[in-house]
């Protein structure tokens, strides 16, 4: 693969804006209006793949944030910040979790050859093998058992996307987006849709955003129960 200078990047730039004023003189300036994009990317931060170019997306589509192995960590103020202002602010309809076959996190995870941060940081991953390591084993090839790692990864991430606050305060608000898990070929260049089932993680599973139902105390007449038997007694020796 050849690699642009520096200076190439910056003229390539220049090229890119010609060629786009060309084709629309107001493009740059609607661009400046703001941003309204229907689509939160969740993606790895493998070069390879941008996914504004296997979509053939424009700028102002897709609201992105990504990281080693697109994962979706509790604890990552940063991820945190992105999901919020995308649904609440932005009002994203769509949260796209993106992973890809080839994915040195993933490898990373799998074989133990990293130390240090990355290796903290790709240690969930690591524990979705041990969950799933009788069916990964069975996989006759390391390619594919290394690819079906990913697509685990990204159901994980996803799940994980129902364990935030954000997101059960979407659902609870009924605005909530509709979430997809996707795995790139990096081979052919191909978006595979995992289809992932959300219906199990959609429900609230805190009592304290069930409705309480509405408990009325029945009616007491002089006759009823106990009170009644007083009654008569009552009448008796009077």
């Amino acid at each position: 693969m050849k690699y642009h200078t520096i200076d190439e990047l910056l003229s390539n730039n220049q090229s890119w804006v010609s060629e786009k004023l060309a084709l629309d003189a107001k493009y740059f300036d609607k661009l400046a209006d703001g941003q309204k994009p229907p689509f939160l990317y969740i993606g790895c931060s493998d070069s390879r793949l941008p996914l504004t170019n296997f979509t053939r997306t424009e700028p102002g589509e897709l609201f992105v944030h990504r990281n080693i192995a697109n994962q979706v960590s509790l604890t990552d103020i940063n991820f945190l910040a992105v999901l919020e202002y995308a649904i609440f602010h932005l009002q994203v309809k769509h949260i796209i979790v993106c992973g890809h076959y080839d994915c040195g996190g993933i490898k990373t995870a799998l074989e133990g050859r990293s130390t240090g941060i990355i290796d903290s940081w790709v240690n969930p991953i690591r524990e979705l093998y041990l969950h799933n390591q009788g069916e990964i084993n069975a996989i006759p090839t390391r390619e594919a058992r290394l690819n079906r790692l990913a697509e685990i990864n990204v159901l994980a991430q996803v799940k994980n996307l129902y364990q935030t606050s954000i997101i059960r305060k979407a659902l609870h608000e009924q605005n909530a987006p509709t979430i997809h898990g996707w795995v790139l070929d990096i081979k052919t260049g191909l978006i595979k849709d995992l289809n992932v089932s959300t219906v199990q993680w959609q429900l609230p599973s805190c009592p304290l955003f069930a409705k309480p139902s509405l408990v009325t105390m029945p009616e007491i007449h002089p006759t009823d129960g106990v009170a009644g038997c007083c009654c008569e007694e009552a009448t008796k020796s009077g």
